[in-house]
Parts: structure tokens; C-alpha cells; sequence
């Protein structure tokens, strides 16, 4: 029962407003735009489901194109080699279960083991080298100068030219009779070098090529690192009396330190692959490594057996030894990371 207010003027009571009430809705409507049961229309739900998918499947559907292509160009050409290094397999004819006696014959061939020796060779003597002129001509870099900038450009030239035309050039300046490296040798008063035919002459005419094509690049990466040390630490150093030298040495190859391991793994990476500079700089006889093998390594034996003598089982295994190889210079990366961890 509600109560009657009185008026100001006359004190007559005024009539109570009427309780408001909600008009009837309709039957089957309810508010939301909800059914009777509380669910949502089908073309709402339908919407829903769809923006659902759309938000978990984008991602899958934008890394989609490289996983088709690593599946189609890496990962079953690799299946497919490790598949034919267990038969005998030639061009042309048709694969024959032989097991392990690929490998086991790998393990008895001269040959295997000579292209081995030289892939280490030369991998030593060009990665050595080019890391160490790398780490000095980043370190000039990072010093301000006047034109560093087209010196950091200048640097990286060789990276961008062609290793046919590199190993060509490079291959005339190394010639055994009209070269002009035995020209310079010949006016220093030495005998001229048998750069091709020799062993250790060919082999390090070829590391010159890859150090000379590599230094920049992985000069350029060292600089990047280097530029992300703290100034703090130079100056403290400084502080201290450290001289340039001695702040290369305490603060800068410390600090950069994953880095070269980086680079190092990397740099192992290629040699192992080497291919174009010993094809191109032996001529007619560079997937032979040379009349002697002096400079064949693991990748022209691999070549040689697939294409030229068309053992496509014996290339295989080959390729799947070397991958092993690479596999294990990952797993030492990752053990030294592992032991450098626990350290720290």
C-alpha cells in the first residue's frame, strides 16, 4: 500500500504515481536476440565458430607455404638419399638392396679418405685466417673514421660477387705461367710455384679464394656484435689504464665471445660443403680434385661418383657422412654452450 504525500499549498494528498509495470513481450522473444532456451540464432553461432577457426588456423595457414616447401626440397630428397645409400644405385637403372655396403666400402676407399683430409686441410687454413682478419678489420671499423660507412660497403663487395667470376680471376692471378703471383715471387728472387699440380700450393691458392670472399661478411657480423658492448665497460677499462690493445683483448673478445662461436660453426659449415672454388679453379680436371686428387674434397668426390661414374649409391652415402659430420660439429657447438652455462 503506498503512502499519500501531501501538498505544499493546500495539504490535499497527492495520488501515489501507479507501480510501472513491463509491457508483455511477444511469445518466443526474448532480449539479446536470444531463443527461448537462451542460445544464440544459428547465423550468429555460425559467425562465431567461424571467427574461432579463423584466429587457431591463421598462423598454421601463414607458416604453411615454407613447411610445404621444406617437406617437398629438403626433407624428401633427404629421406630419399638416405634410402638409396642402402642399395646399389645407378643412372639409368634400377635400385638394389645392398645394406651397409656402401658405407663399409667408404670406410676401405683411398679416395674417401684423401677427400676427407682435404676438406679438413682446407677448411683449417681458409677459416683460421679469415676469422682472425674478420675480428682485426671489425674491430678497425668500430673506431670512428673518416668513410667508414663505404668502408663497411667496401667490405662486403666480395660477398656479393660471383663465385664463377671470383675462382676465374683469382685462377689467372694463381696461373703457373703467365700468373701474377709467380711474377711478384719471380721478382722477389724465388722460383716460381706450381700452384695447380702441387698439393699444398693448390690447396692454399684455394683457401686465398675463400678468405678473400668471406672476411668482409663475417667482418660485418662481428661489427654488429661489437657495437652492442656496453660503453660503460670500455671506459672503466680505460679508467684502469687498459690500452686498446689490452681492451680488444679483456673487453671486446669476451663480450662477443657467442658470437665467434657462431661464426665458427658457420664457417666450418661451408668448408665442409666446399665445391665451386676447387671445380672452377682446376678447370677440366676440377671435379677430379686436380690429376692427383691433391684438392678433391668430400663434395667433388660426392659429385664425381653421382654424376660422372653415375653411382648414385655411393654419392648417397657420401652425402649422409657428411651430414653426420655437420651433425657433429652441432652437437660440440651445443656441448661447449651447455658446459659455458653451467659454469656461469
Amino acid at each position: 500500500m503506498s503512502t499519500p504525500v501531501r501538498g505544499a499549498a493546500d495539504g490535499t494528498p497527492l495520488p501515489s504515481a501507479p507501480a510501472r509495470t513491463s509491457a508483455p513481450r511477444p511469445p518466443g522473444k526474448h532480449p539479446s536476440g536470444s531463443g527461448p532456451s537462451g542460445s544464440r540464432p544459428p547465423g550468429r553461432s555460425r559467425r562465431l565458430g567461424l571467427h574461432r577457426w579463423d584466429m587457431k588456423a591463421a598462423p598454421y595457414v601463414f607458416v604453411a607455404p615454407f613447411f610445404l616447401c621444406f617437406a617437398a626440397f629438403g626433407l624428401f630428397p633427404l629421406v630419399y638419399t638416405g634410402w638409396l645409400s642402402l642399395h646399389r644405385a645407378e643412372l639409368g637403372g634400377e635400385p638394389r638392396w645392398i645394406g651397409l655396403h656402401n658405407y663399409t666400402a667408404l670406410w676401405d676407399s683411398d679416395f674417401f679418405w684423401n677427400a676427407l683430409g682435404n676438406t679438413f686441410t682446407i677448411g683449417v687454413i681458409s677459416t683460421v685466417p679469415q676469422l682472425l682478419l674478420a675480428l682485426g678489420l671489425a674491430h678497425l671499423l668500430n673506431y670512428r673514421m673518416r668513410g667508414r660507412g663505404f668502408l663497411r660497403v667496401a667490405v662486403l663487395a666480395p660477398y656479393a660477387t660471383s663465385i664463377a667470376a671470383a675462382t676465374l680471376v683469382f685462377a689467372q692471378l694463381f696461373n703457373s705461367d703467365y700468373g701474377l703471383v709467380n711474377t711478384a715471387i719471380g721478382w722477389a728472387g724465388f722460383h716460381p710455384v706450381d700452384w695447380e699440380s702441387s698439393k699444398w700450393p693448390a690447396q692454399i691458392a684455394i683457401s686465398v679464394i675463400v678468405t678473400w670472399r668471406w672476411t668482409g661478411y663475417n667482418a660485418l657480423i662481428y661489427l654488429a656484435a661489437m657495437q652492442a658492448v656496453p660503453q660503460d665497460l670500455y671506459e672503466a677499462a680505460a679508467l684502469d689504464g687498459a690500452s686498446r690493445a689490452r681492451q680488444f683483448l679483456s673487453v671486446t673478445i669476451p663480450s662477443i665471445r657467442p658470437t665467434i662461436l657462431f661464426t665458427i660453426v658457420v664457417s666450418t659449415i661451408g668448408a665442409t660443403q666446399l665445391f665451386g672454388e676447387p671445380m672452377l679453379f682446376g678447370g677440366s680436371l676440377g671435379v677430379s680434385g686436380g690429376s692427383g686428387n691433391q684438392f678433391q674434397t668430400l663434395s667433388l668426390l660426392m659429385y664425381e661418383k653421382g654424376w660422372v661414374t653415375g653411382a648414385l649409391g655411393q654419392a648417397s652415402a657420401i652425402a649422409w657422412v657428411m651430414l653426420l659430420l655437420l651433425l657433429s660439429v652441432g652437437a660440440v657447438r651445443a656441448l661447449v654452450a651447455r658446459v659455458r652455462r653451467r659454469r656461469g
